[in-house]
């Protein structure tokens, strides 16, 4: 027998970009307790709007599972003293386990007589257990923020107002703060705020959009998108793509309702990222391009309620973006006056962070490691990269950034461009802050590339200098994702940039400002990095004792490292790899950290030693050539060639003997060996 749960929170208006997480949570926690208490259950669902966070868990067992343990105890020669009576031992392991000395029995095992106790729990009924397990799992569900009210001692991302809790159709009873749990739900806050009775998942759909709510995700997105493509069909255009937009727009609403409006057309002189971004960002509205994808003089808004006077909502909306868009061109007029480089003076009355000094500094800072990097990589750039990295900053100064800060980087490209600076350092001002985010846009040139990785290598090496180190789920200055778009950019452009010589080379210029000892600031950004490394590739198709086995054995060129990891993997997936494994990993168990002196030929009398002696002599050479060449592959494959006369050599002959030089030799024979693999990966630790 099983049976339906159903639970929904109802709250004031949750931060949209809170509910997916959220969502998450509830069902992992809930299903966490669940398993716990042994409730077997079936399909999940869940549902959301920014008012309500519900699931429905179908085939819910009325009944726990029965549940048989057997548990060892106590050896018995504890348990017992020299009378025979029981000690605190016994009487510990029978009271924990709700019994009696007497009902504990003794099990011989291989390491001896031990107390034993078979037991079976019987299963209660769940209605019992969901009443504890509901108000846990609430109070459990992690926010990136999240509040106190009224005198209440609980803690939530938005007050509760409302739970819905019923199993089966029953209430399960509970209390939250200062909300008891009921079988009543709520309509739209405005159109039909009355309370209506949940049963179950069906129920609640059903009667939640007759009180104008639409609980499903999914179809809300759906709606959404079809009013959209609507309206812009009879606007004569399309929808701007927005995807992060249409799911922000979705937890913004519970019954949506698109409108259109207009943009003054003398707004349209504007650069078109800046009204995209202005509308986007400030007003949540959808834009609009034609076929050749330039921007139209329209933009979508989705309401939250079903408007009987679209005219006066669309009339507001559009009074609300001439204001604000007056602003911009106000501000786009005045920052033409001045210079774009005027404005790096400036900076220097612009604290970057307390600690590491203006933003003038940091401009220093990366400027130097930008063009290192280009006199590296790219010679033919180093003057253009100079003066990207210079101008880089300026528009943080401009009125228009001021106002509207999510523009940094956009303006100072379009400043740029109408100063006559190169194409490329204008695209580089605004593209070294890319990428935003995991997966996002990289720099598309050189130039970007180059003030983009220097940029972010300072910021985190500035960090870890002045001990601003992330910790746990905090990272204000984002120095995860820097250092996951700095090994992004890398990897695609292709660039064999060592990251300790980076990371010294940004630790150095930061000499005046540092609080720790160089060698462990670098030490720790070149792990800081290569942790990032890790977690990214985890989410590639490479096993993650490859990952591992590379990563921990040399870590300095990010392109390096993954030629290894692809080597290492197709040797991997070779029939006879794991004798090959157990032969290195013995090689390095023996050895532990190694010996390292010349081989005396002399002192090799056995065989088995003579012929992998030689063996070793021959793929010695090669290997070094390979690595040179970074061909991993024939690397690895000429590695594996010695793992039969390595069988054999252990077969034959003992490694510890007593006659020191005999043991010494040999163990400089395994080191030698082992030493082939030094830059490659650490045997180790493959499973």
């Amino acid at each position: 027998m099983s049976a339906e749960l159903f639970l929904e929170l109802g709250t004031e208006e949750i931060p949209a970009g809170f509910i997916p997480r959220a969502l998450n949570d509830i069902q992992r926690l809930l299903c966490q307790e669940l398993e716990n208490a042994r409730i077997s259950y079936g399909e999940i669902r869940t549902f959301a709007t920014p008012r309500r966070l519900a699931i429905s868990i179908a085939g819910v067992a009325r009944q726990q599972q029965r549940q048989e343990l057997e548990l060892t105890g106590p050896p018995v020669r504890i348990a017992f003293d020299a009378e025979g009576s029981p000690t605190k031992a016994a009487e510990g392991f029978a009271r924990t386990n709700g019994v009696s000395v007497d009902e504990l029995k003794t099990i011989k095992t291989e390491k001896g007589e031990y107390l034993f106790l078979s037991k079976v729990i019987e299963g209660g009924k769940s209605a019992d257990h969901l009443a504890g397990i509901l108000p846990r799992m609430i109070g459990k569900i992690p926010f990136k923020k999240s509040m106190r009210w009224k005198d209440l001692e609980v803690r939530f991302v938005r007050p509760i107002h409302w739970i819905v809790a019923t199993y089966g159709g029953d209430i399960i009873p509970f209390c939250f703060g200062d909300v008891q749990s009921s079988n009543l739900s709520r309509g739209h806050r405005f159109m039909a705020p009355a309370e209506f009775s949940v049963s179950g998942a069906e129920d609640y759909i059903t009667k939640a959009e007759q009180q104008h709510v639409i609980p499903q995700i999914e179809k809300r997105h759906q709606l959404i998108e079809e009013q959209l493509e609507v309206l812009a069909k009879q606007l004569g255009g399309k929808i701007n793509p927005d995807d992060d937009l249409l799911e922000e727009v979705c937890f913004l609403v519970e019954t949506p309702q698109a409108l259109a409006g207009t943009i003054e057309e003398r707004f349209l002189q504007l650069p078109p990222e800046l009204l995209i971004t202005s509308m986007r960002e400030h007003q949540r509205y959808f834009t609009l391009i034609d076929e050749q994808g330039k921007l139209l003089p329209y933009f979508i808004t989705i309401a939250n309620t079903l408007v009987t006077d679209p005219k006066v909502v669309i009339a507001g909306n559009e009074r609300v973006l001439k204001a604000r868009l007056s602003d911009a061109m106000f501000f786009w007029r005045e920052d033409q006056k001045s210079k774009l480089e005027t404005r790096l003076e400036p900076l220097k009355k612009v604290v970057y962070q307390a600690k590491l000094g203006t933003s003038f500094e940091k401009v220093e800072r990366f400027s130097e490691l930008a063009i290192g990097l280009a006199q590296q990589i790219s010679p033919e750039t180093v003057a253009l990269t100079r003066r990207a990295a210079t101008l880089a900053k300026c528009d943080l100064e401009t009125g228009m950034v001021y106002e509207f800060p999510e523009l940094q980087g956009i303006m100072g490209r379009e400043y740029a461009l109408l100063e006559g600076e190169d194409p490329r350092v204008a695209t580089a001002i605004y593209e070294h802050y890319l990428p935003i985010q995991a997966g996002g846009d990289l720099p598309s040139d050189d130039v970007g590339a180059f003030v983009s990785l220097a940029d972010k290598i300072d910021t985190i090496c500035g960090c870890f200098s002045v001990g601003l180190i992330p910790t746990g789920t905090a990272d204000p200055y984002a120095l995860r994702r820097s250092a996951i778009g700095i090994l992004a950019i890398i990897l695609a452009r292709g660039y064999t940039i060592s990251i300790p010589d980076l990371v010294a080379d940004s630790v150095r210029l930061l000499e005046t400002k540092r609080q720790r000892a160089a060698e462990e600031i670098i030490s720790d950004v070149i792990e800081f990095i290569r942790l990032r490394m890790v977690n990214m590739l985890s989410l590639k198709s490479y096993p993650a004792d490859v990952i591992d086995a590379v990563l921990s054995a040399s870590f300095i060129e990010p392109i390096d490292a993954i030629e290894r990891i692809k080597a290492l993997s197709a040797l991997k997936k070779m029939d006879d790899f794991k004798p090959l494994a157990v032969a290195f990993k013995r090689v390095e168990n023996i050895i532990k950290g190694g010996l390292e002196q010349p081989i005396d030929s002399t002192l090799l009398t056995e065989e088995c030693e003579q012929k992998l002696f030689l063996d070793f002599q021959n793929v010695q050479g090669k290997v070094k050539e390979y690595i040179a060449e970074r061909n991993y592959t024939q690397a690895l494959e000429a590695i594996a060639g010695l793992r039969q006369p390595v069988d054999t050599f252990f077969d034959g002959v003992m490694v510890m003997v007593d006659d020191e030089a005999i043991k010494n030799n040999r163990l400089a024979l395994l080191t030698g060996i082992a030493s082939l693999f030094k830059g490659i990966a650490n045997f180790r630790k493959i499973a």
